[in-house]
């Protein structure tokens, strides 16, 4: 058999026969050829530094000129590239005399342009320094105006909503209703708020709240709060007096005499004896109010005091105040006779729920922002407009009502309100009163209980 390794020639693995692969991979022949010093340099050798990190690129990143744009990577050029850099011409430089001079010209030019234009007055202005003596031309509308704008327009008067007044607030009716409310000969005035049974509920949960607060109170306090809400009302007379000569269908103005007082100063006086206009009926409603806050310190003498007894005891009669009081203001005195039925109620300590005239019941709603902006607190006054025949039951029969005033109620529904008002005992007040006539006491003694205290003497 012929020998294959002679025809084949030497073994790759004979190292003897293969004389050009003689030396191993791992032999030390081969480590000059690995990856030697020359190759360490060029990796990180000390020639990259300067490159990376030179002194040379320092005022390139501070030149404003060659400085490229942080946003715009298009215009960035690149750091190996010299080729790429954006040429200095493109940015002014700052030391550019043409890039200074710009600014200076501009300023020069608008001076220029706003001395033209001061010696150049306007139309408008000509007219009005050119107008004859005696008259003055009218100015056109501000470019801003709706006027300049879209041409002359008459303004729109702000209407006012009128709300119930409960708990120191403005509520609108829980139901969402409203009723009209016209002047005596049929024309509409606006929309007053008409309230629910739960808003009686609601009112009455407010008065009972203020109660024990408004009770235990100084009388002097009292009187002293009644008498801010008087200030009040007179600051809006006028408003009063319009209110009033609307819903009631009065002339608007009364007369006025002319007194001196004592210093000899002239003192104009409003003739509200005979009620000839909405200014007296105003007026009167103010008068009355100060009236009552006089009294809220001085009905204890009127209404108490000590009474002899036989036996070695004091014996004091002291009133106090009843608590919720449910009203119902008479119809046809929308401003006087609301407050000739309000004021003695909260002047002797108690709080109040007024169902107010039902078709006039505008001036009621400008009495509670008077009440609601003066020192009377949240809940004691609580005023209702709506239709009497829903209300006056619902308060009449409400368990938390100690007392009721009929004044408003129709003559021939009192009967059944006093048998609603039997259910706990309520004290029940039926009186028709004139209210040009002078007021007395009978209506805050009508709202006041008397407590008794027997105390040994010499203890």
């Amino acid at each position: 058999m012929p020998d294959r390794r002679a025809t084949r020639g030497p073994s790759a693995r004979d190292p003897a026969e293969n004389p050009a692969k003689a030396p191993s991979a791992k032999g030390p022949a081969k480590a000059p050829r690995a990856k030697g010093l020359a190759k360490a340099p060029r990796a990180k050798g000390p020639a990259k530094a300067p490159r990376a990190k030179g002194p040379a690129k320092a005022p390139r990143a501070k030149d404003p000129a060659k400085a490229p744009s942080a946003k715009d990577p298009a215009k960035a050029p690149s750091a190996k590239d010299p080729a790429t850099k954006s040429p200095p011409a493109k940015t002014p430089s700052v030391q550019d005399p043409a890039a200074k001079a710009t600014p200076v010209r501009d300023q020069a030019a608008r001076r220029s342009r706003a001395a033209r234009t001061a010696e150049t007055p306007l139309a408008s202005d000509r007219a009005v320094r050119d107008a004859p003596a005696g008259t003055r031309a009218a100015r056109p509308p501000a470019v801003g105006s709706p006027a300049g704008r879209h041409g002359p327009a008459a303004r729109l008067d702000v209407r006012k909503t009128y709300k119930l007044f409960v708990g120191g607030a403005f509520p609108r009716s829980e139901s969402g209703r409203s009723y009209p409310v016209r002047t005596p000969d049929g024309t509409l005035l606006g929309y007053a708020a008409q309230a629910s049974r739960k808003d009686a509920r609601d009112a009455v949960r407010a008065a009972r709240s203020a109660f024990a607060g408004w009770s235990g109170a100084t009388a002097y306090n009292r009187g002293q709060v009644l008498y801010r809400v008087a200030e009040l009302m007179e600051g809006r007379f006028a408003q009063f007096a319009a209110d009033v000569a609307a819903a009631e269908g009065l002339p608007a103005s009364a007369s006025m005499i002319t007194e001196f007082s004592q210093s000899g100063e002239p003192r104009k006086l409003r003739d509200h004896e005979n009620g000839a206009g909405a200014d007296g009926v105003v007026a009167a409603a103010i008068d009355r109010w100060v009236w009552y806050a006089g009294w809220p310190d001085k009905i204890a003498q009127v209404a108490g005091g000590a009474n002899p007894v036989a036996g070695p005891y004091f014996n004091f009669s002291v009133p106090e105040p009843t608590g919720v009081v449910a009203v119902i203001a008479p119809p046809d005195s929308s401003l006087l006779g609301l407050v000739s039925v309000l004021a003695p109620v909260i002047a002797t300590g108690n709080t109040a729920v007024v169902v107010t005239s039902e078709h006039r019941p505008l001036p009621s709603v400008t009495l509670a922002e008077v009440l609601a902006t003066s020192d009377v607190p949240p809940g004691v006054v609580n005023l209702l407009t709506g239709h009497t025949a829903e209300l006056a039951p619902v308060l009449a029969g409400h368990m938390d009502v100690n007392a009721v005033d009929l004044t408003g109620a129709p003559p021939d529904g009192r009967a059944e309100l006093e048998w609603l008002a039997a259910g706990n005992i309520k004290r029940v007040l039926q009186a028709d009163d004139d209210w040009a006539a002078p007021p007395g006491t009978r209506r805050m003694l009508a709202f006041l209980e008397t407590k008794t205290v027997w105390h040994p003497v010499g203890i």
